[in-house]
């Protein structure tokens, strides 16, 4: 009889994760922190106005949410890991600990945008 695991879950949050993390995070930066604070896009562009209105959209709070979800789950496991690697072996309580944050992290997230309406 195999025991039944549950790090099929983790390790499917924590590549999808790393992908998004891969290809959203460079654009994330580029524009938030090059593009827009050099002015080659209208200011307008990011006006809270637009960001407001894109995360009170129901496919705009869906995308935030992934993003922040994933990236919490991403890094935690990273974290997790890293730890294992260089020899410290945290047990059940620590697993709980890291994986329940990236958890708590999605859920404010969630509340937050439900919050901000449709």
């Amino acid at each position: 009889d195999m025991k039944r695991s549950h790090d099929p879950v983790f390790w499917s949050l924590f590549g999808a994760g790393g992908v998004l993390s891969a290809l959203v995070a460079p654009i994330l930066i580029l524009v938030t922190g090059i593009v827009a604070p050099a002015g080659w896009i209208s200011p307008q562009a990011l006006a809270y106005s637009r960001v407001l209105g894109f995360a009170q959209n129901w496919f705009g709070k869906l995308l935030i949410l992934a993003v922040i979800s994933l990236f919490l789950f991403h890094a935690v496991h990273r974290i997790y890991l890293s730890l294992h690697d260089i020899g410290v072996h945290a047990g059940t309580g620590a697993r709980v600990a890291a994986y329940g944050s990236a958890l708590t992290g999605t859920l404010v997230a969630a509340y937050l945008l439900l919050v901000i309406g449709f």
